[in-house]
């Protein structure tokens, strides 16, 4: 079976006082939206360097995109076969 699927991501980032915000947002072709948050806070004693806070925040949103798409894996698998799943690395 081929199948060829083009998902498109979207991240936009947002720093305020020593915070940065970033949304991940992922759209699958059949029209499926989900979104990650991540969050990352600058120590006030630390340097500001933007793109630090960037990185983890970015990191943090697409760790919990990837979260959310292994529960649904799960789900999908289970109701395909009506047995609990379990994924490995």
């Amino acid at each position: 079976m081929e199948h060829t699927a083009t998902w498109t991501m979207n991240i936009v980032i947002d720093e305020q006082d020593g915070q940065t915000r970033a949304e991940a947002l992922l759209r699958t072709d059949d029209g499926t939206v989900r979104t990650g948050i991540g969050v990352a806070r600058r120590n006030p004693r630390d340097t500001d360097v933007p793109v630090i806070g960037d990185e983890l925040a970015v990191a943090r949103a697409l760790a919990e995109l990837s979260h959310q798409l292994l529960e649904t894996t799960v789900a999908d698998i289970e109701s395909v076969t009506h047995h609990p799943a379990h994924l490995s690395r």
